[in-house]
């Protein structure tokens, strides 16, 4: 990662909040001018006045010195409180801000974006990435600049008191700085390794909390339970060695800052290089010695807690940085009202490279035609109506609606008009009416025509609460033929021009499965309708049907006329009656 990189993705965050650092910032100076100057308030009042038995010296009294250090102590809290608000408020926003404009990336993002990146890695980027660098800016970026003018400063000042004593007292820095390097050097290369191991853990706990239902029906909860030991055990000894020299650093300061202290008593005591200096100044000297070694240490600290930011950021901006994967939601022609032709020209289509999974397919869908779209498995159906929804991007051909590219259209606009029912519909813990609303602003009225249209009354209204009753995480408490009827009931309420239904009926009961195809009949009459369907039976009624194998579309005709044909679909037709009896 180069360093100007890494600067240009900090500015980028901490732009918006100049103004607060730098007000902070000389905040900070003016408490660290305090802080130095209580210690000498002190060694004025025991070297000119205690020592001396006087209590006013020219027309300076004691208890006026004890007035100005109570000053400086009240200045000081009352400057330290507003600073550390400030500094919080500022990481809270960075925190605000940054976690909002990463999930307007993830849900900006294409399904390629999704297909490649897991969404326990894209959780973990934005919970605990996005905390590591709003400590950063709280904790940081402000009371580092601070220490370092703190440090710079005592030096200054215990050298204009007495330079030889000031020049003793120093001889350990150089091995605190030598220590810390070498120390913080080995941690910086820990940090890295250590989220990588907390990413995988939380990827692991995200798929496994989703795919609870599944482990428990193949009872491996026995060797998830071992997954997620080896997870957390690389997680725990990922951080064991970095807890160990963070451990260490202050335990090595705290010794050598005492040695330092030391060095100055043995000095004065045995009066070493003719110093013998006053009570005041020993004490002076012992305080800035403290104070010097705190802000060191609080460096150290801060520079592990930088590091572990910068990986963050540079985890996240590596996803940010990523804008090939966003779609456009803002240019291209937004569609009023269609009329629902859809065209396949020559369309070919690979997820990866050459390997073809749509093979130069063609072939046309009149307005408020119903079309069945049928074949083995893998044969391409289901990529057909993604492609439909530009989902993905095709490699060759075109793909129009009403005349007009689907390239060219607003993809929202696009969207709107294309309502999909998918095999295992998603729903969000909200009320039933949230689920169908979907945020939109659709009426309460046309919620209730829409329940009632998806026939999902019965199921809905049998809650105390009907339409205000609170789903579980996923409709876990709905069963899979309830939550297409909810899915139904989204369609019917958002009323687009196309419905694309992708095996939806596979999990409602007979009776129910004929009232939705009423329903289905009576909202698709003028308009374009696509199904795909391993349940032949339920297609049999479309205008067309497409025959689909390895990509290609090897019939086509309606239900009859491939029946008379002997082909392809006479086949599968048949042998799906044999397998009812």
């Amino acid at each position: 990662m180069k360093n100007n990189q890494l600067f240009r993705r900090i500015s980028i965050l901490a732009k918006p909040h100049i103004r607060t650092i730098l007000i902070v910032t000389l905040s900070s100076i003016i408490i660290n001018c305090i802080e130095i100057l209580k210690p000498y308030l002190i060694k004025i009042a025991i070297d000119d006045y205690l020592t001396k038995n006087i209590y006013i010296k020219g027309t300076i009294t004691i208890g006026m010195i004890g007035i100005a250090y109570i000053i400086c102590v009240v200045v000081g809290n009352i400057l330290d409180f507003s600073t550390s608000t400030a500094t919080n408020m500022m990481g809270e926003k960075i925190l605000y801000t940054l976690r909002n404009k990463l999930y307007n990336f993830v849900e900006n993002s294409n399904i390629p974006f999704h297909d490649k990146v897991p969404s326990g890695k894209l959780y973990s980027r934005i919970i605990n990435d996005v905390e590591d660098i709003s400590t950063m800016f709280k904790d940081v970026i402000t009371t580092i600049f601070k220490d370092i003018v703190l440090v710079i400063a005592i030096i200054i000042i215990m050298f204009r008191i007495n330079a030889k004593l000031c020049l003793l007292a120093l001889t350990i820095l150089p091995l605190v700085i030598v220590i810390s390097y070498f120390i913080t050097k080995k941690i910086n290369k820990l940090y890295e390794y250590s989220k990588t191991a907390r990413t995988n853990m939380n990827t692991f706990f995200a798929d496994s909390i989703y795919g609870i239902k599944l482990i428990k029906i193949f009872n491996r909860q026995r060797e998830k339970q071992k997954e997620c030991e080896e997870n957390t055990k690389k997680f725990r000894n990922s951080r064991i060695i970095p807890a160990f020299y963070e451990g260490l650093l202050p335990a090595v300061i705290e010794i050598l800052q005492h040695l330092s202290i030391s060095i100055i008593i043995w000095t004065c005591t045995y009066n070493w290089f003719n110093i013998n200096l006053e009570i005041g100044v020993i004490y002076v000297f012992i305080t800035y010695i403290k104070q010097l070694f705190e802000p060191i240490s609080r460096i150290i600290d801060d520079l592990e807690v930088v590091q572990e930011a910068v990986v963050s950021i540079n985890k996240i901006f590596d996803i940010l940085d990523k804008t090939e994967y966003l779609e456009d939601f803002r240019s291209g022609i937004k569609l009023e009202k269609i009329e629902g032709k859809i065209e396949f020209k020559n369309v070919w289509f690979a997820y990866e490279k050459n390997n073809w999974v749509i093979k130069d397919v063609s072939f046309t869908i009149n307005p408020g035609e119903s079309v069945a779209l049928v074949g083995k498995t893998g044969s391409g159906k289901s990529t057909i109506t993604k492609l439909l929804n530009r989902f993905y991007e095709i490699q060759n051909g075109e793909i129009l609606i009403d005349g007009v590219n689907i390239k060219d259209i607003n993809l929202r606009s696009l969207r709107q008009k294309i309502g999909v029912v998918l095999q295992d519909p998603f729903v969000f813990a909200r009320t039933i009416k949230d689920n169908i609303k979907l945020n939109d602003t659709v009426s309460d009225s046309t919620v209730v025509t829409a329940v009632s249209m998806a026939c999902a009354d019965k199921f809905i209204y049998s809650f105390d609460k009907g339409l205000e009753q609170m789903a579980k995480e996923k409709g876990n408490a709905f069963s899979s033929g309830e939550k297409q009827l909810l899915a139904f009931a989204r369609i019917f309420a958002h009323n687009p021009s196309i419905f694309i239904l992708d095996e939806a009926t596979a999990n409602i009961d007979t009776q129910t499965e004929e009232n939705i195809q009423k329903a289905v009949d009576r909202i698709s009459s003028d308009k374009t309708s696509i199904f795909i369907a391993h349940r032949l039976s339920t297609i049999v009624n479309v205008d067309k049907i497409l025959v689909l194998d390895k990509g290609k579309i090897i019939e086509q005709g309606n239900h009859n006329e491939l029946v008379k044909l002997g082909g392809y679909y006479s086949k599968l037709y048949n042998s799906y009656y044999e397998g009812l009896q």
